[in-house]
């Protein structure tokens, strides 16, 4: 009976939390990529009040597809430009600062080092920056990534791992949570704004279309009937839908907005330990769904350095912020190849609102969940 009660408190807290964002004033840098997209149309469901400031979105992206820009105010901007950025801040007055934007891939942070590095470096500590005469802002989520953690080898990282990385995008990462530490310790200490960083695992959902990632690779092979080419089969993540890191940003935002200090600092953002699987585990799991679907693998890359395992540990956000994932990695991609079969035939910004809204139901009613 006590884990029946803990679980309807739950859904209540979470019910709760995600109400409190209507009417909200909420900034959103790289809302036209996919995660951001993503999130910006929930923030829309939700009610709040938002403004996102980015790039220019690409051509073929969820941002565009789902007509993310009819629901929102949408600025173009580089968070490299401090000035910019600074007046976006100033002239939106928002309470609630999500900062997404970032060049977010490994293979490309080879070839374009220093962007990499001025993006998600001085771009965290240029928005960072930006709030930090704007009072109105109550609390700020980083987003970095679970590659910030020097990958040593343990079965699993939690949010006391050193920061690091072998590649440029990791160690980008690892320098924005070291940036975002020393901001927060500096100019964020007071009963102010309170600043939280989220390191989430590899997410896959409907919309995504970047080079070089395992499901837009998949979703142009049922397309083209070109096989998909899949390198480090082996390779090990902690893979989980899109919605479920999202879910855990909107309560880590709301509860430090409300509650305070104790939901400052890092937050890692993953699935069960069991559910970090490898790449060939999950294109074969795709392929069942996408049966026109036609893969290569190759374990001869001679690509540069991945990290062959990376798993998170998650148990700080359970039991101190209350959140957990929902879905389960076969419903996620259940959820994943769905969408990119209804957008195709019919409307994608339909199909994403319906997944939210269905998400949502699942987020809210823990109790179901938990029994």
């Amino acid at each position: 009976m006590a884990e029946r009660q803990s679980a309807v408190d739950l859904s209540l807290m979470i019910a709760e939390a995600l109400q409190a964002y209507s009417g909200r004033r909420v900034f959103v840098t790289g809302h036209t990529g996919f995660k951001g997209a993503w999130l910006s149309a929930w923030l829309h469901r939700l009610g709040a009040s938002t403004v996102g400031y980015a790039l220019q979105p690409e051509r073929r992206s969820l941002f565009v597809q789902a007509r993310i820009a009819h629901r929102m105010e949408s600025r173009e901007g580089d968070v490299r430009d401090l000035e910019s950025l600074r007046a976006a801040v100033r002239e939106t007055q928002p309470e609630i600062v999500f900062h997404l934007a970032a060049q977010s891939l490994v293979r490309p942070s080879y070839e374009t080092p220093v962007e990499t590095f001025a993006t998600n470096v001085m771009g965290t500590a240029h928005l960072l920056d930006a709030i930090r005469d704007v009072p109105s802002v109550r609390a700020v989520v980083i987003v970095t990534s679970d590659k910030c953690y020097e990958n040593d080898g343990r079965p699993a990282y939690d949010e006391t791992g050193p920061m690091g990385g072998h590649d440029p995008y990791s160690a980008s990462k690892g320098c924005a949570e070291l940036v975002t530490a020393g901001y927060a310790r500096s100019f964020f200490a007071g009963p102010g704004c309170i600043v939280a960083s989220a390191r989430a695992g590899n997410v896959i959902g409907g919309g995504d279309w970047a080079v070089d990632r395992i499901v837009p690779d998949l979703a142009r092979a049922a397309k083209t009937g070109t096989p998909a080419i899949i390198r480090r089969p082996n390779a090990v993540r902690p893979w989980q839908h899109v919605l479920e890191p999202l879910g855990g940003y909107l309560l880590l935002a709301h509860r430090a907005a409300t509650e305070g200090r104790k939901f400052a600092g890092g937050w890692n953002f993953g699935p069960p330990l069991e559910e970090a699987v490898a790449v060939h585990d999950i294109v074969e799991r795709l392929r069942s769904r996408w049966p026109e679907v036609e893969v290569e693998y190759r374990t001869d890359d001679n690509g540069p350095h991945e990290a062959a395992v990376l798993r998170l540990d998650c148990t700080k956000a359970r039991t101190q912020l209350g959140w957990r994932p929902v879905l389960g990695l076969d419903p996620a991609l259940d959820m994943t190849a769905d969408w990119y079969r209804e957008a195709a035939s019919g409307s994608p910004a339909e199909v994403t609102d319906r997944q939210i809204a269905e998400y949502e139901q699942l987020l809210i009613n823990q109790e179901e969940f938990c029994q």
